[in-house]
């Protein structure tokens, strides 16, 4: 059987419909990543995850949090119930990302690569991306960004210098988020600690439908780029 041909983008901001991707997930290579690029491919169920060259995804089945089932073990709990962390909203965008780029990924190279950084600072000061910071007193102990389109959010990574301050900071957002009115977070794949959370796979059929029904909802996520909230 040959193999599929990729689609290469030219000037237009339209994505090939991400259902009709291979399984692993390659929708298309090339165009750029403005912002304009950027949050047609989210609201097209399509993320980057590559820059040089660039790469579009959308796998299947695709990797979600559901709010309501959120998994919250009990050290993890009596750690936010101590108080051991704070967290803000919006922050120091520029540090956290930069920080998510820098983790260990398992050998792996980083696909945060400054091109990527450089574009998710543009959608960041252009209010679509949005960050939420862990501290221990006046260090940055960990963190999360995304991009929130209405009611859906794109966790797009992570970071902890001290033990559990990743996953009080994806809790933290969860909950921040289910406050303003989200109804979707994607995760795009599980990882070993998004799966101890409660992510979940389900299809990319399910995800696109409730994908559309998301970002139509009228739904911000409240703290301007540039500015800070108390999340918890």
């Amino acid at each position: 059987m040959p193999a599929p041909i990729i689609p290469i983008l030219g000037p237009s901001l339209r994505f090939p419909p991400a259902s009709e991707a291979p399984r692993q997930g390659l929708v298309a290579l090339g165009g750029d990543l403005s912002v304009e690029r950027l949050l047609a491919a989210y609201r097209s169920g399509i993320f980057p995850w590559s820059a040089a060259p660039i790469t579009w995804w959308s796998p299947d089945p695709r990797a979600i949090f559901e709010f309501d089932d959120v998994h919250v073990s009990r050290s993890l709990r009596k750690t936010l119930r101590r108080e051991v962390f704070r967290t803000t909203l919006n922050q120091c965008f520029g540090q956290v990302i930069r920080a998510c780029a820098t983790a260990p990924r398992h050998g792996d190279d980083t696909w945060i690569s400054p091109a990527i950084i450089e574009a998710y600072d543009r959608l960041h000061r252009a209010g679509w991306a949005h960050s939420l910071e862990v501290w221990k007193g006046d260090q940055l102990a960990g963190g999360i960004y995304g991009v929130g389109i209405g009611g859906f959010f794109a966790g797009e990574s992570m970071f902890h210098h001290v033990s559990d301050a990743s996953k009080v900071a994806v809790v933290c957002l969860l909950e921040y988020l289910q406050s303003r009115g989200y109804v979707l977070f994607d995760t795009q794949m599980l990882t070993e600690t998004t799966r101890s959370l409660g992510a979940v796979e389900i299809t990319r059929i399910a995800y696109l439908e409730r994908l559309k029904a998301a970002t139509d909802l009228p739904v911000t996520f409240g703290v301007p780029p540039g500015n800070s909230e108390n999340a918890s």
